[in-house]
């Protein structure tokens, strides 16, 4: 996954950046929606997704702006685990990238790579039910939001992504 636009670099992170990956989770706006890792529990993630990279074509990849190198954050893309034949697509950005449309542009940049990785899957993506920015950005980014999804004991808001994209 490498994707670059007037604002934005996705790409893998190196190991080096490890920091950058666990600072994003110590902010409480940036993760308060998502469930609690401990930090080996992170520090494991980052790994995996290093070894994602050689495995392909789903993992976890950085953001960074285009202009300054700043990280910007982290988006993903893995097997859905309630139908292991759909992929799973998130992101996470920090707080002072909120509200400038970067959100959709990673979206619809993980959606590209993953249509162009296996157009034969559907792609889907959970949010907090409170979470309403990342809804939006689903729903401007082509996804439709479906029936609420219980994982783990909690209900999320679901999306899948309209079929009319797919073509």
């Amino acid at each position: 996954m490498r994707y670059t636009n007037e604002n934005i670099i996705i790409r893998e992170f190196n190991p080096q950046e490890l920091h950058l990956f666990l600072d994003l989770f110590k902010s409480e706006q940036v993760s308060r929606y998502l469930p609690y890792k401990s930090p080996e529990e992170l520090k494991n993630m980052f790994e995996k997704a290093l070894l994602d990279y050689r495995q392909g074509p789903l993992s976890r990849w950085g953001i960074f702006d285009l202009q300054s190198g700043d990280f910007v954050g982290v988006c993903m893309a893995r097997v859905f685990s309630e139908n292991t034949d759909w992929i799973e697509i998130g992101y996470m950005l920090r707080e002072n990238y909120w509200g400038k449309g970067i959100g959709t542009q990673v979206s619809r940049a993980v959606v590209s790579y993953c249509l162009a990785a296996d157009r034969g899957k559907e792609i889907v993506a959970l949010t907090d039910t409170d979470n309403i920015g990342s809804q939006k950005v689903l729903l401007n980014s082509g996804f439709e939001r479906q029936e609420n999804l219980v994982r783990d004991d909690k209900e999320l808001a679901y999306f899948k992504l309209q079929e009319k994209t797919h073509s």
